[in-house]
C-alpha cells in the first residue's frame, strides 16, 4: 500500500469510478472493502489520515453493548454480537475474548446482573464469547485483585472483545487495496460536480502534499465522513438539515499496574449515564468513558476538565489504588457520531441511537451516519447494496461475512506490540535482518522498535510523525510523554524512507511534541 502508486493509479483512471467514498474511517474502510471485493471500481479520498478522527480513538472493545439491552434495543445488540463474532473469526490476530466483571455491591445487583447477563448470552448464540456467571467475593478478587474491597459482596462475569481500533482499520485499507481498491489518505474533497438535473457527477479533490488539483468522476459518490459528514452533506445542499449529534468521551490511559489482571471491570451505571469501563490494553489500563454533548466536530478535541475529575473520581469508588492526576499516562477523547434524534430536539446525547442511518438527498449523494466500530461491515454491506441500486452497478453478493482481514493469523493471544501485524510480522522481521539497528527499542517505556516505523512509511501510508506515533504504532494514546521523547528519533528513520533532510526532521517533531502536549494531564 503505497501513496505515490495510489495517486499514479489516480491520475491514469480515465474512466468514471463506480464508486467514490469520502471518508477514511471505519464506516468508509469498511465499504471500500465490501465495495472491492464484489468486484466494483472504488475510491476512497480522506482528508486527514485514515482513522484520525474517530476510528482510532474509540473504547477498544468490540462488543454488542451491555447498556443497549438495558435500554430495550435488541436488534442492535443481536446485530452487534454477531458482527462481534465475525470480527473474531476474520481478524483474529486483532479481535480477541476479554473477561468482563461487574462488581456488585448491593444485595440486588448480584440476580438483576446475572439475570441481564444471560440474557447477553443467549443473544450471541453461536458468536458467544464466553458464559457468563455469577461470582462469590473470593473469585471476584481472584479475577480482579483490585478491586475496592469495602462493601463487595461478589460480581458477575461475562465475556466480550477488545481490539486495537487503528491498527484494524489500517488492515481493513490493505484488505480493500489487495482487492483493487484505491486509497488516497491527505487528499480532501473540496467540491461535488453536478450535472444537467442537479444530479451529481463526481467530485474534485486536492493532494494536500503536491496541491495538485483532480476532476474526479463517479457513478455513485458515499458520504461516509462520519462526523464530519454534514460539511460534506451541505456541499451538496447549501440548506441541509444537519444529521450528526455529536458527543465527546474521554479516555484516562495509566499502567497497566492498575488493574493487575487480564479482566476488565465494568461499571452499568454512573452518575452521567453511561458505563464505565477500565480494561487491559496494550499492556496499560485504559479507563473511560463520558459522554458530553459538543457544539461541532474537531479532529483533536480536548477533554474538558470536569470530564477529567468524573473519570478519576469513579475509576477510584472501584479500584484499591485510586488513580490520581499524576498518575495519567496520557487521555484521548473521541467524537461519536451520533444521529440526531427526530425534530433535532437536544437532549442526552447517551440516549440518542448507536444505530446507523443511510440517507439520499436530492443531488443522489449517498451518506451513511451512525453506527459503531462493531458493525462496521454491516453498515458497509447495507451502504453498498443502496449504491448498487442507486447506481445502476454491477449486483454481485457481499462476501465480507467469510472474507479474511490482511494479516490474518490465528493464535495471536492477546494485543502485543508484533502480534497485531499478524502475518506480516514475517516482512517486518526481515527489516530488521537487514539492518539490525531497526530493533532496537525507540523508547524504554514502550515496546516499539525502528523496524515498525520503516514498516509503516513502506507498506502503511504513513506520512507524518501523527500518523505513525499515534495510529500505526498505539505510543501517543498509551504514554504521551514517552511519545514526545521518541519523536526525534522516528523523525530520522522516516526522513530516511522519504527522502526528507533536517529541516523536515525539525518541523515534525516541533509540531508533534506541541501536539502531544494536548495528551497529557496537568
Amino acid at each position: 500500500m503505497n501513496r505515490n502508486e495510489m495517486l499514479g493509479r489516480l491520475k491514469a483512471h480515465s474512466h468514471p469510478w463506480d464508486m467514490v467514498i469520502i471518508g477514511g474511517g471505519a464506516t468508509g474502510m469498511g465499504i471500500a472493502v465490501d465495495g472491492a471485493t464484489r468486484g466494483l471500481d472504488v475510491l476512497l479520498l480522506e482528508r486527514e489520515d485514515f482513522g484520525k478522527a474517530t476510528s482510532s480513538r474509540s473504547t477498544k472493545l468490540v462488543h454488542g453493548g451491555v447498556r443497549y439491552l438495558e435500554q430495550g434495543n435488541i436488534s442492535l445488540v443481536m446485530e452487534a454480537l454477531k458482527e462481534r463474532g465475525l470480527l473474531r473469526q476474520n481478524a483474529p490476530h486483532l479481535v480477541h475474548d476479554l473477561a468482563f466483571v461487574v462488581p456488585n455491591y448491593s444485595w440486588w445487583e448480584t440476580p438483576f446482573y446475572g439475570i441481564g447477563m444471560k440474557i447477553y448470552d443467549m443473544l450471541a448464540g453461536q458468536y458467544g464469547f464466553g458464559r457468563s456467571r455469577i461470582l462469590s467475593l473470593d473469585e471476584t478478587l481472584e479475577r480482579l485483585p483490585n478491586l475496592q474491597r469495602d462493601g463487595l459482596r461478589g460480581g458477575v462475569v461475562y465475556y466480550d472483545g477488545q481490539f486495537d481500533d487503528s491498527r484494524l482499520l489500517i488492515h481493513l485499507a490493505q484488505t480493500a487495496a489487495d482487492h483493487g481498491a484505491t486509497l488516497v489518505n491527505y487528499a480532501p474533497v473540496t467540491k461535488l460536480t453536478k450535472g444537467e438535473g442537479g444530479f451529481l457527477t463526481g467530485v474534485t479533490a486536492e493532494d494536500s502534499e503536491s496541491g495538485q488539483k483532480f476532476t474526479i468522476q463517479a457513478k455513485v459518490v458515499v458520504n461516509a465522513a462520519g462526523i464530519f459528514a454534514d460539511e460534506i452533506r451541505h456541499m451538496a445542499d447549501a440548506e441541509a438539515k444537519k444529521m450528526i449529534a455529536p458527543s465527546q468521551g474521554i479516555h484516562l490511559v495509566f499502567e497497566g499496574s492498575f488493574l493487575r489482571a487480564n479482566a476488565a471491570i465494568m461499571v452499568p451505571h454512573t452518575s452521567d449515564g453511561r458505563v464505565l469501563f477500565a480494561i487491559p490494553w496494550h499492556g496499560h489500563t485504559v479507563v473511560g468513558t463520558t459522554d458530553t454533548e459538543i457544539d461541532g466536530p474537531s479532529y483533536d478535541p480536548l477533554p474538558f476538565e470536569e470530564e477529567i475529575e468524573f473519570v478519576l473520581e469513579t475509576a477510584g469508588q472501584y479500584l484499591s489504588r485510586p488513580p490520581s492526576r499524576s498518575d495519567v499516562l496520557s487521555v484521548y477523547v473521541g467524537i461519536r457520531p451520533l444521529v440526531k434524534a427526530a425534530g433535532g430536539d437536544k437532549g442526552s446525547t447517551s440516549a440518542l441511537s448507536r444505530d446507523h442511518t443511510i440517507h439520499v438527498d436530492q443531488s443522489g449523494l449517498l451518506t451513511i451516519v451512525g453506527g459503531k466500530w462493531t458493525t462496521y461491515r454491516h453498515m458497509a454491506e447495507d451502504c453498498v447494496n443502496h449504491a448498487i441500486t442507486l447506481g445502476n452497478l454491477s449486483d454481485k453478493e457481499c462476501v465480507t461475512k467469510n472474507l479474511k482481514i490482511h494479516g490474518y493469523l490465528e493464535g495471536v493471544d492477546s494485543l502485543d506490540s508484533f502480534g497485531v501485524y499478524g502475518s506480516d510480522i514475517e516482512a517486518i522481521r526481515a527489516i530488521i535482518v537487514k539492518d539490525s539497528k531497526m530493533d532496537e527499542l525507540l523508547h524504554s517505556a514502550l515496546p516499539y522498535i525502528g523496524a515498525e516505523v520503516v514498516w509503516a512509511v513502506r507498506e502503511e501510508m504513513a506520512r507524518t510523525l501523527d500518523d505513525v506515533l499515534s495510529r500505526r504504532m498505539r505510543a501517543l494514546f498509551l504514554n504521551a510523554k514517552a511519545a514526545s521523547e521518541m519523536a526525534p528519533a522516528v523523525a530520522r528513520i522516516m526522513a530516511g524512507e522519504l527522502g526528507f533532510g533536517q529541516d523536515w526532521i525539525e518541523a515534525e517533531v516541533a509540531s508533534f511534541q506541541s501536539f502531544a502536549r494536548k495528551y497529557q494531564v496537568v
